[in-house]
C-alpha cells in the first residue's frame, strides 16, 4: 500500500501517508523502517519553520520492485 502510494507522487510526509493508508503511527513507522532497510524508501527528516517533518520518497530500487509486483499481479489475474 505504501509503495503504491509513493509510486504516483514524488514524496509525501508522514501525516499524509498515515491518512491515506489508515495505519497507526506505530504500524506505519514499522513498515517504513522495513521498506527503508530493503532500500525501497528514502526517509528525509527536516523542519518546516520550527516543526519537524518526515518525508518519504520511493527509491529507484523501490520503483523497480513495485513495477515487478504490478506485472506479476497482472499476469496472475489474467490467467
Amino acid at each position: 500500500m505504501i509503495l503504491s502510494l509513493l509510486y504516483v507522487i514524488e514524496s509525501a510526509d508522514f501525516k499524509f501517508v498515515k491518512g491515506q493508508t489508515n495505519l497507526s503511527w506505530g504500524n506505519l513507522s514499522s513498515h517504513i523502517s522495513k521498506l527503508e532497510e530493503a532500500g525501497y524508501v528514502e526517509v528525509e527528516k527536516k523542519t518546516k519553520g520550527k516543526k519537524p517533518i518526515t518525508l518519504f520518497k520511493l527509491t529507484p530500487e523501490g520503483r523497480k520492485a513495485f513495477e515487478k509486483y504490478r506485472e506479476d499481479m497482472q499476469r496472475f489475474l489474467t490467467t
